[in-house]
């Protein structure tokens, strides 16, 4: 049986559908003594703004059960760099290319993405309104679907390359904002970024974190994030990228036949840099398997067969 991996969002061509989330793979060059980054389905890269972030104070990550804690704050050496340096390293490869992108105010966001706009190689830029590490007040767009239109709408003026959009789970109805976001132009959702929470050394009686919360993520999110997946699926008909503690195929399978079209790694990256890749032979060997040819036709099969 010759198996199709193939997998679209929009416009977007993915060689197969296991991709690695933004954060966690800062911009691959750590990785290629250690996989292959051609046989990934898509890179997303470590945010970019405009200028450079330090990001917050240390202890920056803590474990947490079946979770990671991290309060990063989005430290990178901003577009200068990002441009000059990062983008040539990561066009030599053949996985698609995904900007993640982030900014203070409005005006941040569409500067980054005009300058953007100019070069050839980025298949999609991923917008972060959705990051709970920072204080800005730049990354509360995900959380009123109003905020998420007018950006999104303002940012489909400025690009014509395809715009995903990251929500965050720290709102009471995750379909509003993903609503909000197809209205406005967007043709695809990244789902879900990091739980707010926080952590205490009760011998200290301090947090754990130097920026006393922070976004949690590894397997102890994934139900959450299957349900927000489903719940979205429902209600809108953009292609969704699920993510939230995937470690491994069945894992991935969940958020599939929940409705989404690809699935991103995070924080597994960093217990085993070749967990995408084992996912990307999970899902082909469960679809021998099965007898299913093409992969298409295991997204949202949970919600055709109940």
């Amino acid at each position: 049986m010759n198996i199709n991996l193939k997998s679209k969002l929009g416009r977007i061509s993915l060689n197969n559908p296991v991709l690695v989330a933004a954060g966690t793979f800062g911009f691959g060059e750590e990785y290629t003594a250690l996989i292959n980054l051609n046989k990934l389905g898509g890179i997303i890269t470590k945010t970019v703004t405009l200028e450079p972030r330090k990001g917050n104070p240390p202890p920056r990550l803590t474990e947490t059960p079946a979770g990671l804690l991290n309060a990063i704050g989005l430290e990178n050496p901003g577009i200068d760099v990002f441009l000059k340096e990062k983008l040539p390293f990561l066009s030599q490869f053949e996985a698609a290319l995904i900007v993640n992108i982030a900014g203070e105010k409005e005006e941040d966001y569409l500067t980054l993405a005009e300058r953007l706009n100019e070069k050839e190689r980025i298949d999609a830029l991923e917008i972060n309104i959705s990051c709970p590490n920072v204080k800005e007040k730049g990354l509360i767009f995900g959380t009123d679907p109003g905020r998420t239109f007018l950006l999104v709408k303002k940012l489909r003026e400025v690009t014509n390359i395809p715009l995903i959009i990251k929500l965050t789970p720290n709102v009471t109805d995750i379909s509003e904002i993903a609503q909000a976001a197809q209205e406005a132009g967007a043709e695809a959702l990244s789902l879900i970024n990091t739980v707010l929470g926080m952590s205490i050394d009760v011998e200290t009686r301090r947090p754990k974190l130097g920026n006393i919360t922070g976004g949690l993520s590894g397997p102890a999110i994934r139900p959450i994030a299957v349900r927000m997946v489903r719940d979205t699926f429902q209600k809108v008909s953009l292609p969704i990228i699920g993510m939230g503690g995937i470690t491994c195929s069945e894992d991935a399978l969940e958020f599939i036949l929940t409705g989404a079209s690809a699935v991103a790694v995070g924080t597994a990256n960093f217990i085993d840099p070749s967990t995408a890749l084992r996912i990307v032979e999970g899902i082909k060997e469960y679809m021998q398997r099965k007898g299913i040819e093409n992969f298409e036709d295991l997204i949202g099969w949970l919600e055709n067969s109940v």
